[in-house]
């Protein structure tokens, strides 16, 4: 018997999902959980070195950022690997469907990428007292937001619809290649100064693990949601096309 899954009542459970746990991932983390102490010199309010700089670190709050932060840019990668996966099933199908997902994973991918630029930038500005230092996490995430933009300015610039398909799936294969690089350059790269707040005996406690986790369970949900809503909407508007050329014929 095969199991079939309704994606309409689905992607509503996950709206549900996702409004309710970023909810009490927010209540939490603002309520509940205590501020990530990165090291010791931040949480003397010693400060960091930025560039050969001294920066001040006054407001240990800000550290609660990353638990909307972190999530956000965890699904940012997630998403765009299946820009990639569904690139790749194209090019080996050549199936229009696997085209319109790629795309739609693509836009959801920079929704949250725009999120992850925010939140981080809000940190940024409070813990190192800049808006944007060129380090290497926030280097390596700015060129795969680069990277998302081109995808589309890409699609815009190519008229034939099968070389559009073509070359976005070859080109979003390829830019995904960043971001497993930006994920793991805080390891590749110690010396960097973006904290690595998840990590073998990083010393978070059982509520601030629980936070983040909820978090970025909600923040997935939302992603899922979010891609299944507008791919419904690109299906529906080729079905209303396919309809309108079929009686003009």
């Amino acid at each position: 018997m095969e199991l079939r899954v309704d994606k309409k009542r689905l992607t509503f459970a996950a709206v549900i999902a996702g409004a309710v746990l970023t909810t009490v991932g927010f209540v939490l983390a603002f309520l509940v959980a205590p501020p990530v102490l990165a090291d010791t010199t931040l949480a003397s309010g010693g400060g960091a070195m930025i560039g050969g700089e001294l920066i001040a670190n006054p407001v240990l709050f800000s550290q609660k950022i990353f638990y909307f932060h972190v999530p956000v840019a965890i699904t940012s990668f997630i998403i765009f690997f299946f820009t990639a996966l569904y690139g790749l099933r194209f090019l080996m199908t050549k199936d229009k469907a696997f085209d319109t997902k790629a795309r739609i994973a693509t836009e959801v991918t920079l929704v949250f990428v725009v999120l992850t630029m925010i939140t981080g930038d809000l940190w940024t500005r409070f813990e190192w007292g800049k808006w944007w230092v060129w380090e290497p996490r926030l280097t390596t995430y700015f060129i795969m937001m680069m990277l998302v933009i081109v995808y589309f300015v890409l699609r815009a610039s190519i008229e034939d619809e099968e070389r559009r398909a073509v070359y976005a799936a070859a080109f979003g294969i390829l830019a995904f290649l960043d971001a497993p690089l930006s994920f793991l350059i805080t390891r590749l790269v110690p010396s960097g100064n973006h904290p690595v707040v998840f990590k073998v005996g990083g010393g978070l406690d059982a509520i601030q693990v629980t936070t983040s986790v909820v978090a970025l369970l909600g923040m997935l949900c939302l992603g899922y949601a979010i891609y299944q809503m507008r791919f419904r909407e690109e299906r529906a508007k080729e079905r209303i096309e396919a309809l309108k050329a079929s009686l003009e014929d």
